[in-house]
């Protein structure tokens, strides 16, 4: 800017008639220039219930996301990323807190989240940052620490969705995450103060259940033969009982009218039986929000499917494909509308001269089945839900492309986000900084994670377990009403089908990780009885056992 100035002032000298019009071109050139905060804006985009094979910076063969594979191209993608407890509003907590579920208070999808307690956002609000949060919420209680609010009531709706804000409840014409992207760009345009860094939170209902397309996605994989999963007819062999009697089969436990979009009177009429009886309200409730115009599209969609289905009576295996296709078809349809809110958003950056200066997060509240094991939703430990996509973008820290391996969790935001604004890292916070990680130095870094969740009894009858993943094994204890452990040797079964807990083969690893997990447990303070029975005497841990 000096030397603009220093030759324009040469410029005016000669032709001393056009001072004034100079003067005010120096005005306007000022006012045109990017916006640089001193300290670095913050966009942390969430979808729910993202996985990260759903994701083709991945690899994924299932679709492609180029927008958000632009992320992965320009930024950092964490390929070894988890949660501490794979449920919506637990998840949200730990990332708000920086503290596992046990000490923020949130065990599970029912308690309320004590909105008086401290959180990352306000942190950064009393460091000068603006902050937003829009989106999907799923805490109960109203958002605390942000300078602007609206959110989605409870879960959301796809269609002419609802939101909660100061005034009161809202409802917004449109879907679901094509309203959040255009209130998060609005807010980005009109209503932030441009002289403070901002952080927003843009958080997605997609593409959590019951995966309602928007209406130019509507059959968008219909034509395609989604591949499946190796172990889609997985009958749970060398598992134990928490996976046997978990309630998520798409095969037995998914709705034919809440997910497959079929009508309850045709469902009635194959004399099928639905395993929830809720099926007829939540089918009737996402039909009766749509406009007219949208539920005479529907139908040209989804009728010649549903009679295609009548007249086919698909039974065992057959049923089983069908219905993992017809869940896939939706769920990857809900997904190309996020991925093209990133592009959206990444383009309003670029088009204002803040894609520079602004650290774009893209993450999941947590990872989903596809399909593996038989499965959808999430809740396990085993990898589909416990991992998560985690990318990042940050041109003047992060150099472009860059693929890290580290044992990171979700658990690490908060203090990522107050060490990249200056805020100094409560004590209290039991995350790490990732942002060691960004230029590619070799920190001291953890070596295990630990993972608890606690929603049972409650839906899919997924039992409540805690464990250990170190870079190669994982450990898991399921509790409560049962005393079980199981153990996976994660290179040579990453697809965790064998169980080899008490393998004498095994033995000395176990012990380790037995005692690690306890370390653990009382490391994060969640050791009200500690795990293992350790020998007293010395125990023998071979070097290459890890």
């Amino acid at each position: 800017m000096k030397k603009f100035s220093y030759t324009l002032i040469l410029y005016t000298a000669k032709q001393i008639g056009f001072l004034l019009v100079a003067g005010m071109s120096v005005i306007t050139v000022s006012c045109s220039q990017p916006e640089r905060p001193a300290k670095p804006n913050i966009l942390f985009i969430m979808a729910d219930d993202h996985a990260f094979q759903a994701i083709s910076a991945y690899g994924s063969g299932l679709i492609q996301t180029p927008n958000i594979d632009r992320l992965a191209q320009e930024g950092i993608r964490f390929d070894r990323a988890f949660v501490t407890n794979s449920i919506c509003s637990p998840s949200r907590a730990v990332i708000l807190t920086g503290k596992f579920s046990h000490l923020n208070g949130l065990r599970d999808n029912v308690a309320v989240f004590d909105s008086t307690q401290q959180t990352f956002p306000k942190l950064l609000q009393k460091a000068g940052y603006e902050t937003a949060v829009i989106g999907k919420w799923h805490l109960k209680s109203e958002p605390t620490g942000f300078d602007f609010w609206k959110v989605l009531r409870d879960q959301g709706d796809y269609y002419q969705p609802e939101f909660k804000t100061p005034e009161g409840l809202v409802e917004e014409k449109g879907y679901v995450t094509d309203v959040i992207t255009d209130l998060a760009i609005d807010w980005l345009e009109n209503k932030r103060d441009r002289e403070r860094p901002f952080l927003l939170l843009c958080q997605h209902k997609a593409p959590h259940r019951e995966w309602l397309p928007a209406q130019q996605h509507l059959d968008e994989f219909m034509t395609w033969d989604i591949p499946e999963p190796s172990s889609l007819a997985d009958d749970y062999a060398n598992r134990g009982t928490a996976a046997k009697e978990a309630e998520m089969r798409i095969l037995d436990h998914m709705g034919y009218s809440s997910d497959h979009k079929i009508p309850p009177d045709s469902v009635e009429k194959l004399g099928v039986k639905e395993f929830q009886n809720w099926y007829k309200p939540v089918y009737f409730h996402n039909y009766n929000r749509m406009t007219a115009d949208e539920k005479k599209h529907w139908k040209d969609i989804y009728n010649p499917v549903v009679d295609k289905f009548m007249k086919d009576s698909l039974k065992g295996n057959d049923l089983l494909k069908w219905r993992y296709q017809r869940y896939m078809q939706d769920y990857l349809a809900t997904i190309r509308s996020v991925d093209e809110s990133v592009g959206k958003i990444l383009s309003w950056l670029d088009e204002h001269g803040l894609a520079d200066n602004t650290i774009v997060v893209y993450t999941s509240d947590q990872g989903f089945y596809l399909g593996e094991h038989g499965w959808f939703d999430k809740r396990f430990m085993y990898e589909e839900s416990f991992r998560t996509p985690l990318i990042m973008r940050w041109p003047d820290w992060i150099k472009p492309g860059k693929v890290d391996p580290h044992l990171v969790q979700n658990l690490d935001f908060a203090g990522t986000f107050l060490e990249l604004a200056g805020v100094n890292i409560p004590n209290d916070m039991q995350g790490e900084s990732l942002i060691p990680l960004f230029r590619g130095k070799s920190p001291q870094w953890r070596d295990a994670l630990y993972y608890h969740y606690y929603e049972y009894p409650g839906i899919h009858a997924v039992k409540r377990h805690y464990g250990i993943r170190t870079d190669r094994y994982k450990l898991i204890h399921f509790y409560y009403d049962i005393d079980e452990w199981e153990m996976y040797d994660l290179l040579n079964d990453p697809h965790e089908m064998n169980n080899i807990y008490n393998k004498p083969e095994f033995q000395n690893t176990q012990l380790m990780l037995t005692a690690k997990l306890d370390s653990l447990r009382a490391n994060y303070r969640d050791s009200d009885s500690l795990t293992s029975q350790i020998l007293e005497q010395d125990l023998t841990i071979l070097e290459d056992s890890e």
